[in-house]
C-alpha cells in the first residue's frame, strides 16, 4: 500500500470503537487516570519546590562569591601592606 492509498483509507474509515457504543472510559480507567493526575501533581509540586530551591542556591550562590571576592581583595591588600612593612625592615636591603 503506498501512501496515497493509506490516507484515502483513513479518511474512508471512521473511528470504529466510538461508533460502536462503548463508552469513552471504563471504571478501571477512571481509577488509573486519577492516580496519573496524582502522579502529575505530585511532580509538579516537586519541579516547583525545585525551583525554589533552585533559586536559593543561586542566591546562596552569588553571595559567596561575592564574599570570595571581598575577602580575595583584603588578602591581596594585606599581602601589599605586608611586602611593604618587610622593606622597611632594617638589614632587609634588596
Amino acid at each position: 500500500m503506498d501512501a496515497a492509498n493509506l490516507e484515502i483509507t483513513f479518511e474512508q474509515l471512521p473511528y470504529q470503537l466510538t461508533q460502536q457504543g462503548f463508552p469513552n472510559y471504563s471504571g478501571p480507567m477512571e481509577s488509573e487516570l486519577n492516580s496519573l493526575e496524582e502522579k502529575i501533581n505530585q511532580f509538579v509540586r516537586l519541579c516547583q519546590q525545585l525551583r525554589s530551591e533552585n533559586i536559593q542556591l543561586r542566591q546562596q550562590l552569588a553571595s559567596a562569591a561575592s564574599e570570595n571576592k571581598h575577602l580575595s581583595e583584603k588578602i591581596n591588600a594585606a599581602a601589599g601592606r605586608l611586602e611593604a612593612l618587610l622593606t622597611q625592615l632594617p638589614g632587609n636591603e634588596e
